[in-house]
């Protein structure tokens, strides 16, 4: 049985009154919104005699209220901002019924109300900039009170939520209390709209692939598991959409991008939820040394048009995405941070070399396992500017060709920014019999213990075995990204709704 507080009672016996008086609470109608309150505002100060301002139509939720006698002071929020509006019994009410202010207004209309107005613009003795009200209508109750946002004698905002997690679990009041927000996914979707309008320049398609799927793959990463009534056939949701894309690469697109929603079945932390965006690209006829010269070039883009310059705060530095940008193969990476050089060590070299640098490594882990432990420990957090990881090992990258000139290594990169891997790119494996051996090896670190292996895709090979040209492929993390473009020290702060431990709310 739900549980009420104090105040919520108190709404609830309001919320009857109202209805008793003949007010519905919750009216099916259409309210226009002449102006937005930012608009009425720069329309007032352009032109305090602009006529369009004499007769207006406005709506948003109560903030505050500040009873004078027969008249009062009130503040509504929309979406871009808030606006004062002055209002008085008698203006109000109709002739027949003076009690209906007293009664509503002051003591039926609670904050946390939507409420609709109608009156003219005009400046109050004290310069604010208000509506004058003519007519007010109650549009949607609030039972539940909102949380008091205070400022202390510093100007620091506290925003009541005694639990930081609560802003993530009720993303709605966070967003009601805390409007300075909405900026974050507002910056979100400049981000994706940059990148978009940059793909679409260049004549790449849009596409969408399935997000359940017979067998995972394109990652090394554990899924989630589902099934299909019908088919009778266990599916999966997606950790990538790399083979999908690729298979339309083989159906002769010249370039193929989706903003995806993938999931895995792993860890949480400050920079991984379960269920992340990404934007994969793959561009047929290129590789990845073409592939990195068009990182540089978007998200030199993306930082211009989110933040106006090519500099972003993050935290204490600053991220300068001007081009060009630095560029380490792995190998180098682990060498400049721990003055180990590992190339030509086999996997016992390796170990003794990370008992060295006192890292633990389970003993199911494989090569590659091992040096992206090294890397990851030693280099990856050191690399604050962006930069350029280029050329990995084979066994980390069994979807990637073998590099042209490096045996026992592949044409892969990464970017890393602020010490997070941000992008990672191949020159794509095409190489159907190479592919294979690749899966295969993947099956045996399965029986080996390793729960991200990849799965063997035979639908996957006989697309190649048709012929898939020299490709050039990308993943990027929005949402990382997104971190970095709205200084955000979280990822669950550039997600609107980020997956919590399950709450009793009853």
């Amino acid at each position: 049985m739900q549980q009420l507080s104090e105040q919520e009672i108190q709404r609830r016996e309001t919320l009857q009154k109202l209805i008793d008086k003949g007010i519905n609470p919750y009216p099916a109608e259409t309210w226009e919104m002449t102006f937005s309150s930012k608009e009425i505002i720069e329309k007032f100060e352009a032109n305090a005699e602009d006529e369009s301002l004499k007769e207006i139509s406005f709506a948003g939720r109560l903030m505050s209220k500040r009873i004078m006698g027969k008249a009062a002071f009130a503040v509504l929020q929309d979406s871009v901002g808030k606006i004062q509006f002055y209002v008085k019994g008698e203006e109000i009410c109709p002739t027949e019924d003076k009690s209906l202010y007293e009664e509503v207004f002051k003591h039926w209309f609670d904050l946390g109300d939507i409420i609709g107005i109608k009156g003219y613009v005009f400046r109050t003795k004290t310069g604010e900039i208000s509506i004058h009200c003519k007519e007010i209508k109650l549009l949607s109750k609030a039972l539940k009170p909102l949380p008091v946002v205070k400022v202390d004698e510093d100007g620091k905002v506290h925003d009541a939520f005694t639990n930081p997690e609560q802003r993530y679990r009720m993303r709605y009041v966070d967003l009601i209390v805390n409007p300075q927000v909405k900026e974050i996914f507002l910056k979100r979707t400049k981000l994706v709209n940059s990148m978009r309008e940059y793909l679409n320049a260049k004549t790449y398609m849009e596409v969408e692939t399935p997000i359940l799927q017979p067998l995972y793959g394109g990652a090394a990463a554990r899924p989630f598991k589902t099934h299909h009534n019908t088919l009778d056939m266990t599916l999966y949701m997606r950790i990538a959409n790399e083979l999908y894309l690729k298979r339309l690469i083989v159906g002769g697109f010249d370039g193929v991008y989706e903003f995806s929603k993938d999931f895995r079945n792993e860890g949480m932390s400050r920079f991984h939820n379960p269920e992340f965006t990404q934007m994969e690209l793959y561009v047929a006829y290129k590789d990845y040394n073409w592939m990195m010269d068009l990182v540089e070039e978007m998200v030199e883009k993306v930082a211009i048009d989110v933040t106006g310059s090519t500099k972003v705060q993050v935290g204490e530095n600053v991220i300068d995405f001007k081009r060009p940008w630095k560029r380490f193969t792995m190998f180098e990476a682990i060498k400049e941070y721990t003055g180990i050089d590992i190339d030509g060590m086999n996997e016992e070299q390796l170990r003794e070399a990370a008992k060295k640098l006192n890292l633990h490594i389970d003993p199911k882990m494989g090569k590659g396992k091992i040096i992206d432990e090294l890397f990851g420990e030693f280099a990856e957090a050191k690399l604050i500017q962006p930069t350029f990881i280029t050329d990995y090992p084979v066994e980390m990258s069994p979807l990637a060709k073998a590099h042209r000139s490096k045996p026992g290594m592949v044409e892969r990169f990464e970017a890393i920014c602020n010490g997070k891997e941000l992008c990672n790119s191949f020159s794509e494996l095409n190489d159907p019999i190479d592919q294979r051996k690749r899966f295969e090896d993947q099956l045996e670190l399965g029986k080996r213990g390793d729960d991200e292996a990849m799965v063997l895709d035979e639908d996957f090979l006989r697309a190649l075995e048709y012929g898939m040209p020299p490709t050039a492929g990308l993943g990027i993390g929005i949402d990382r990204l997104s971190m970095i473009m709205t200084n955000s020290n979280s990822i669950q702060e550039v997600l609107f709704f980020p997956q919590m431990k399950a709450e009793n709310i009853s």
